[in-house]
């Protein structure tokens, strides 16, 4: 193999890359040693030439260059990915099977050191979304590759909202192998049964990585008036209604959400649940202004923080989610907060949370604090991919 074009690194800039973090940002490169194409494979090495790992190269990413190996004579080809899908998906099979119904994350990107890609399997079925150019371009046989580890019956195509401007990777959603599924798509976790729409459904079809803490938290709402905001499909709000709770409010914006949430109401039987379609920060603003009261309020909202210039705007709607509910529950009220943004740490979450306390005069116990689900594994040399974090708390 000849030599790859290099890029160097500014002196005192390389211990985290030794230390095997997979990004690689422009303010860490002295210069690039070569001519690499956007998707090339390099060589990322000190500023004295020392080989520190292997990635591949995009000049149009903040992330200059993404790491895969830290062995110099390591080619970044199909035998190299096909062993990391398979121990990948040898330790989900291991924990949820290959059975009919099963829904879990087979792939983590950075956590499961495949930069870039992620991938969830829906019954017979996976859906996949690229984040990196290279693995982007390289898709014509990594699709396959997945298929002949995994032994699906379709892959999907899903992508991200605005990856074209970060990455420069243009894709359109739809079926890239196999067979698409003829209709929705069923999965179960255990106690409750979802259809899965992996055409429209948001992220890659589903949000398997609240799984273990839709569990938990249902574990405190039996006896109870529940008030699930940003339901989607009725994740939250179903397992509350099976636990017991009395009455269920799910709300969600989005009229396709709901219709899907109606559904899988429907498929397993719950009638103590009620959908209301409205903006969250109005919902809560009018459930105050009409002193409702609920036994628990589930708040999962989307990302907020997508940069760090949104950061302020962010904490601001945390605090305006925070403070509502604390003032829609009863006493000895359960509040559940949930924050997928990576750039918020759960130390802001309860920062912000106990400002709120303050201001509203009342005592708040953390009685768990959760993250994601055992699919969504956590890299110690890359914290960045420990981004849920979700808090159990008593409203006293």
């Amino acid at each position: 193999m000849p030599p790859l074009p290099r890029v160097l690194l500014r002196p005192r800039r390389a211990q985290p890359f030794f230390s095997r973090h997979p990004w690689v940002y422009t303010g860490a490169i002295q210069e690039v040693d070569g001519t690499p194409a956007d998707g090339d494979p390099v060589d990322v090495v000190t500023h004295t030439g020392t080989f520190i790992a292997r990635g591949f190269f995009n000049s149009r990413s903040k992330i200059r260059a993404r790491l895969y190996s830290w062995k110099q004579d390591q080619d970044l080809n199909a035998d190299f990915f096909k062993k990391r899908f398979a121990a990948a998906t040898r330790f989900r099979a291991a924990l949820f099977g290959l059975g009919d119904r099963v829904g879990y994350r087979l792939l983590a990107s950075e956590a499961d050191s495949v930069s870039g890609l992620i991938v969830d399997r829906y019954d017979k079925w996976l859906t996949v979304q690229f984040t990196s150019l290279a693995l982007g371009q390289r898709r014509e046989w990594l699709i396959p590759l997945l298929a002949e580890v995994t032994g699906c019956k379709g892959i999907y195509l899903r992508t991200e909202k605005g990856i074209g401007q970060l990455e420069g990777l243009e894709l359109r959603d739809g079926p890239v192998w196999g067979e698409p599924p003829d209709g929705p798509v069923f999965i179960d976790d255990g106690v409750v049964r979802y259809r899965v729409d992996l055409r429209e459904g948001q992220k890659t079809g589903f949000f398997l990585d609240q799984r273990a803490n839709r569990l938990a938290v249902a574990n405190y709402t039996s006896g109870r008036t529940v008030l699930d905001c940003f339901c989607y499909s009725g994740g939250f709000g179903l397992h509350a209604a099976k636990k017991g709770a009395i009455s269920v409010e799910a709300v969600d914006i989005s009229e396709s959400a709901l219709n899907l949430a109606r559904e899988n109401a429907d498929l397993n039987g719950v009638r103590q649940i009620r959908f209301v379609k409205a903006d969250i920060f109005d919902h809560l603003n009018a459930l105050v202004r009409d002193g409702r009261k609920f036994g628990a309020v589930i708040l999962d909202p989307p990302k907020f923080a997508r940069t760090r210039k949104s950061l302020p705007d962010a904490l601001r709607g945390y605090h305006s989610l925070l403070s509502n509910a604390v003032r829609l529950l009863e006493p000895d009220g359960v509040l559940v907060m949930c924050c997928c943004s990576g750039l918020i740490s759960m130390s802001d979450i309860e920062t912000v949370l106990a400002r709120v306390a303050v201001d509203a005069g009342r005592d708040v116990q953390i009685l768990e604090r959760r993250g994601q689900d055992v699919d969504h594994p956590i890299s110690v040399t890359c914290l960045e991919t420990g981004y849920l974090k979700c808090l159990v708390c008593r409203v006293i």
